[in-house]
């Protein structure tokens, strides 16, 4: 079972990466690094408060999941 806290750190590192890439588009769109930051720092709040909640609730989701096999009796 993932802890919250490793929910956490996935969430974040991987924020980080989609926002860095979503700085480098900004900036080539729109040729501003103070627009291409401030759109890539509010990305990586809303989107990684997103991230922890989506893997939070498909904690809950049992779709997907094997049955843990039954101890081996090795007597």
């Amino acid at each position: 079972m993932e802890t919250r806290s490793r929910s956490f750190a996935k969430a974040l590192s991987w924020r980080v990466t989609g926002s860095v890439d979503t700085m480098i588009i900004s900036l080539i769109i729109t040729g501003s690094i103070k627009l291409a930051a401030a759109i890539g720092f509010t990305e990586v709040v809303t989107k990684s408060v997103l991230y922890y909640l989506h893997e939070r609730a498909w904690l809950r989701v049992p779709y997907g999941r094997g049955v843990p096999a039954a101890p081996v009796d090795k007597n």
